[in-house]
C-alpha cells in the first residue's frame, strides 16, 4: 500500500502529468478567452500568452545547437576508428525509413483519396494580439550548423587521437545534461500549455481541424503502421525486445505533440532512450541527436499524403506514379537536410511542390494550412522512430563487435 502510494505521487511529478496538464490547462483557457473575445482583459491576458510563449520558445531554441553539439561530437570521438561507417550507416537507414514511409503514403493514397469527399470552406482563424516586447535569444549557430561542426570535430579527433579536444567535449556533454535537466525541461510544460492556449483561441482546435479530420486519422494510423513496422525490423535485426524501448517514448511523444519540433523534443527523447535497456548508451548518445536532425519519416509521410489528398481537391486529379516516384526519392534527401522545427519538412520542400508536383500559389498555401494542423503528431512519429532506427545501431554494433565507449549517462527523473 505504502509503495502504490509513493508511486501515484511520483506519477503527479513526472514529466507525462506535467506535459498533459499543461495541455489541458492551455486549451481551456485558451476556449475560454475566445468565448470572451474582445474584452480589455482578455487582451491582456492573450499578450502575455503570446509573449511568454516566444521567450520560451527562444530559450529552447537557444539550447538545440548546444544539445547537438553536446553529444553528437563526443559521442563520435568515443567511437574511434568505428565513427565514420556508423554515421555513413545512420545516414543511410535514415533515408531508407523516410523513402520507405513517403511511398507506403504515395501507395495509401492511390488506394483510399479518390473514395474521401472533403469540403475545403472554413472560417477564418483569430488573430493573436502583439507580443508585450520582443526578447530575441538568436542560437549560437544554426542546427544544420552545429550538426556538420559536431560530426567534423568528432571525426577530426577520432582521427588524431586528440585527448584534450575528447576531454573538453565530455565534459561539454555534462554542462549540456544540466542544462537540459535543469532548464529545458522544467519550462516544457509551460511552453506546450502557451502553444495549446494560442492554438484554442485561434480556433484551429475547433474550425480548422475538424474539416480535415478524416485525412489526418488516416495519417495517424499510418504513422503508427510506419512505427510498428521499424520497431519489428529493429527487434528483429538487434535480436532485443523493441517494447522495451517504446514502453519509455511516451514523454518524447507528448512533448512532441506539444512543440512541433523534433529539435525541441531532442532533451526529452536522450532521456526516454536512455531509460531502455535494450539501447546502448553510446549508440544513443550519437543516434538520438543526430536521427533528430535527418530522420524525419512521419513528415514525409504526412507531407505525400497531403499533397496527393490537395491534388485531388483543388487539380481533380492525382498526380502520375512516376511524378510522385520521383517526389518521394527526392523528397528523402531534402527530409535529412530539413531543419527539426515546426513545418521544417515542407518549408525545405517547397520547391518540390511547386517544381514536379506543379503546385500554384493556392495548393501551396492550402498545402502549409493542413500540414500545420498535423505538423504535432508527424513530429511524434519522427522523434518515436528515432528509437527504432537507434536500435538498429545497437544492433549493427553488437554484431560487428564494437566496444561500447560510454560515461554513464545521467539519469534525469520525468
Amino acid at each position: 500500500m505504502e509503495d502504490s502510494f509513493y508511486e501515484k505521487i511520483e506519477f503527479f511529478k513526472s514529466l507525462p502529468f506535467k506535459l498533459l496538464v499543461g495541455v489541458v490547462i492551455g486549451i481551456l483557457a485558451g476556449l475560454a478567452l475566445n468565448a470572451n473575445d474582445g474584452t480589455g482583459l482578455t487582451n491582456a491576458i492573450l499578450n502575455i500568452v503570446v509573449t511568454l510563449k516566444y521567450v520560451l520558445g527562444q530559450i529552447i531554441s537557444f539550447c538545440v545547437p548546444l544539445i547537438i553539439i553536446g553529444f553528437i561530437a563526443p559521442s563520435i570521438t568515443k567511437m574511434g576508428n568505428n565513427a565514420s561507417r556508423l554515421l555513413l550507416l545512420a545516414v543511410c537507414i535514415a533515408y531508407v525509413s523516410s523513402v520507405g514511409a513517403a511511398l507506403f503514403s504515395t501507395a495509401a493514397g492511390y488506394a483510399l483519396i479518390p473514395h474521401l469527399s472533403i469540403v475545403t470552406d472554413v472560417d477564418g482563424l483569430k488573430e493573436l494580439p502583439e507580443m508585450v516586447f520582443e526578447l530575441s535569444i538568436p542560437q549560437i549557430m544554426p542546427v544544420m550548423s552545429a550538426l556538420v561542426f559536431s560530426i567534423m570535430i568528432g571525426l577530426a579527433a577520432a582521427w588524431n587521437k586528440a585527448k584534450l579536444i575528447t576531454g573538453m567535449l565530455e565534459e561539454f556533454q555534462k554542462i549540456v545534461l544540466s542544462i537540459v535537466s535543469r532548464i529545458l525541461i522544467p519550462i516544457l510544460p509551460l511552453f506546450i500549455g502557451f502553444t495549446f492556449c494560442s492554438l484554442a483561441y485561434e480556433g484551429s482546435i475547433t474550425k480548422q481541424l475538424p474539416v480535415f479530420l478524416k485525412v489526418i486519422i488516416i495519417v495517424m494510423i499510418g504513422h503508427y503502421i510506419w512505427m510498428a513496422l521499424l520497431y519489428t525490423i529493429a527487434g528483429v535485426y538487434s535480436g532485443k525486445n523493441p517494447l522495451e524501448v517504446v514502453k519509455h517514448y511516451g514523454p518524447a511523444y507528448l512533448t512532441a505533440v506539444g512543440t512541433m519540433s523534433s529539435a525541441a523534443t531532442l532533451g526529452v527523447a536522450l532521456q526516454c532512450a536512455g531509460k531502455a535497456k535494450p539501447l546502448r548508451k553510446d549508440m544513443v548518445q550519437f543516434g538520438i541527436p543526430l536521427f533528430a536532425n535527418i530522420h524525419l519519416c512521419g513528415s514525409v509521410l504526412t507531407e505525400v499524403f497531403f499533397c496527393m489528398t490537395i491534388s485531388q481537391i483543388l487539380y481533380g486529379k492525382l498526380p502520375s506514379i512516376p511524378t510522385m516516384f520521383l517526389f518521394c526519392i527526392l523528397l528523402g534527401v531534402f527530409a535529412i537536410g530539413a531543419p527539426g522545427v515546426p513545418g521544417g519538412t515542407v518549408m525545405a520542400s517547397l520547391g518540390l511542390i511547386t517544381g514536379v508536383l506543379l503546385f500554384d500559389d493556392a495548393g501551396t498555401a492550402l498545402m502549409l494550412t493542413i500540414f500545420a494542423l498535423q505538423d504535432s503528431f508527424g513530429t511524434a512519429c519522427n522523434v518515436t522512430g528515432d528509437g527504432a532506427l537507434t536500435l538498429i545501431l545497437t544492433g549493427y554494433a553488437e554484431r560487428h563487435k564494437i566496444p561500447e565507449k560510454s560515461d554513464e549517462m545521467m539519469n534525469i527523473e520525468f
